[in-house]
């Protein structure tokens, strides 16, 4: 769309900021005496001189003709197509400016891998639950309707697509909440002494109002135990709604490795910068303590893409740091061995490295989708965080540098998108709200930056509030189009409903795995059910000193580490 630059509709990126600010600059006198220099950027990389990336080295086999794992025959269902260069008719005093979208612009429309029987929707790979077991933690139910429920529970995971046991490996057993550390290891070594592995599945029956038993079951499954585990309120186990059952077994399935949808474009690798080479999509998200938890730190989380080219499914790592640390302390840290010296890590590292072991190839190319930054840290989170990227990139091999694509994704505004004539059903939903997939880039967007509204989800209740994306830095150079498309059709991937969702689904995942992580700090829990939590926050000194810290960061008390088949799976959602 043609607009003069009054009309803002350069879009540039950091990267491209000193040409574009020139461009901008000869038509419009007033700039000219801004210098350009103000727009550079530079980042500073520590080159580490041996590569420790275990083998990275691509084979000599092309990446676009590289073999990809066999799919069902499966029939395609379209998605909302993506709604591109919205035209405001006038830019408004008011932000509730109305909007009328235009047809699609030549976008290609999400598809998806479905079951081919008309009335049964099955998940593209279904994963495997061969030993199971249950434990209800509710005195108030019955064991002839929990076993009901259990056998519900797994005939809808077949009927879905999944490999899932008729009958648990051990019989049903009744625990008191306060007795959860007690019966969880109890149950652990009771599936041990069978099969001399973990059980593939647990399935806890929690009270309506179950306090810290909740935090307490996932703390101790997935930082000691190595457990996954699925929790189910009573209230739904005497229902046997079959939508709640559908629900649940959507979670069950990624937990376990499988995928529950896949985009056909990731398939046929038609999406736009991704599909053409090995490419890992980050997700980052920051959350902070309520007011009054003086004692709590910050929770640092970072998602990664694990399979290329499907990109549906995301390992995750957390972390801890000072309170109210908006940066993210640990993608990249230096830590001091007596032995070994300096040793490399992070989550960025340990991701990068993560990708590599999955799919056998290295990433060449990074987009890195971040939440929680407000306006005035976009500066400071880019220059500190992408530098990290860099640094966990050198470290592995000193050449390695891929192009990365920063993303900031804001959902706390007050910008509302409504529809010219609500009475024209072409034109909203049934809601009344604008149709999903609808871009806005320009009039209401920044003049010279580029940052765009989506609005990628259909509304239910309410008016819907699109989500508004800042790209800070784009070293692959998309075209708005390109990374509108993309960002619109990943959030039709999100694993725990098989509708679109508001915001990209690796910020979303991010976010439930730092609340997730929240739990990881109670302290040790007695039978008793008393917890010291005033001391659970408390900050200690931290195992090695780290030299790569933002500037007035304090130690904090690291969280617990994770088991290695839980950091890999989806146990989050």
């Amino acid at each position: 769309m043609a607009s003069t630059p009054s009309q803002a509709s350069i879009r540039i990126t950091r990267g491209r900021a000193e040409e574009a600010f020139e461009s901008v600059a000869k038509e419009t006198p007033e700039l000219n005496h801004i210098p350009s220099s103000l727009f550079k950027h530079p980042i500073q990389i520590s080159p580490y001189p041996s590569p420790i990336f275990e083998d990275l080295h691509t084979p000599n086999t092309s990446h676009v003709d590289a073999p990809t794992r066999p799919f069902p025959s499966f029939a395609p269902i379209k998605a909302e197509p993506l709604y591109t260069r919205t035209n405001l008719p006038s830019l408004l005093p008011s932000i509730r400016s109305p909007l009328k979208p235009t047809p699609p612009h030549n976008q290609p429309k999400p598809t998806f891998l479905t079951s081919a029987e008309p009335d049964v929707q099955k998940m593209v790979n279904g994963g495997r639950v061969r030993s199971w077991s249950c434990i209800n933690f509710d005195r108030n139910i019955q064991d002839n309707v929990v076993r009901r429920f259990c056998e519900e529970l797994a005939v809808m995971c077949r009927t879905s697509g999944m490999e899932f046991a008729p009958e648990p490996i051990l019989p049903l057993m009744f625990a008191r909440p306060d007795q959860v550390e007690g019966a969880l290891t109890a149950r652990h070594h009771d599936a041990m002494s069978i099969m001399h592995k973990e059980l593939d599945l647990l399935i806890a029956i929690l009270p309506d109002i179950n306090g810290s038993l909740y935090g307490n079951l996932k703390r101790i499954c997935e930082t000691e135990l190595g457990l996954v585990s699925q929790c189910c309120l009573a209230k739904h186990v005497c229902k046997l709604n079959k939508q709640y059952l559908a629900n649940v077994a959507l979670k069950i399935n990624v937990k376990v490795g499988g995928r529950n949808t896949v985009l056909v474009d990731a398939i046929s690798r038609r999406i736009p910068l991704v599909s053409d080479k090995p490419t890992i999509i980050f997700g980052a998200d920051v959350t902070h303590p309520h007011p009054g938890e003086n004692s709590r730190p910050s929770i640092a989380a970072v998602v990664a893409s694990q399979d290329w080219p499907e990109i549906t499914k995301y390992a995750w790592l957390v972390s801890a740091q000072a309170r109210h640390q908006e940066l993210i302390q640990d993608l990249f840290k230096i830590e001091q061995d007596p032995r070994r010296g300096s040793i490399p890590g992070g989550m960025i590292r340990e991701l990068l490295l993560s990708f590599k072991r999955a799919t056998g190839f290295k990433p060449e190319r990074i987009i890195f989708y971040r939440d929680g930054v407000s306006e005035g840290q976009f500066y400071q989170v880019l220059l500190y965080e992408l530098d990290a990227i860099r640094k966990a990139c050198v470290s592995l091999e000193s050449d390695y540098l891929p192009p990365v694509t920063f993303v900031v994704v804001q959902k706390r505004h007050h910008t509302r998108l409504f529809a010219n004539n609500h009475n024209d059903q072409r034109s909203v939903d049934r809601s009344g709200n604008i149709l999903p997939g609808t871009v806005v880039d320009s009039k209401i967007c920044h003049p010279t930056e580029f940052d765009f509204y989506l609005c990628s989800h259909a509304g239910i209740q309410g008016t819907s509030r699109p989500s508004h994306y800042h790209v800070l830095w784009d070293e692959n150079k998309f075209s708005a189009d390109a990374l509108q498309t993309l960002t619109n059709i990943l959030c039709y991937t999100y694993a725990r409903c098989t509708r679109s969702v508001s915001i990209v689904p690796p910020v979303y995942y991010a976010h439930l795995a730092a609340f997730r992580a929240r739990f990881y700090m109670e302290t040790e829990t007695s039978d008793s059910g008393s917890m010291a939590s005033a001391a659970a926050g408390q900050a200690a000194a931290a195992s090695g000193s780290r030299s790569d810290r933002a500037p007035g960061s304090s130690a904090v008390r690291p969280l617990p580490a994770l088991k290695d088949n839980i950091k890999q799976g989806m146990v989050y959602c």
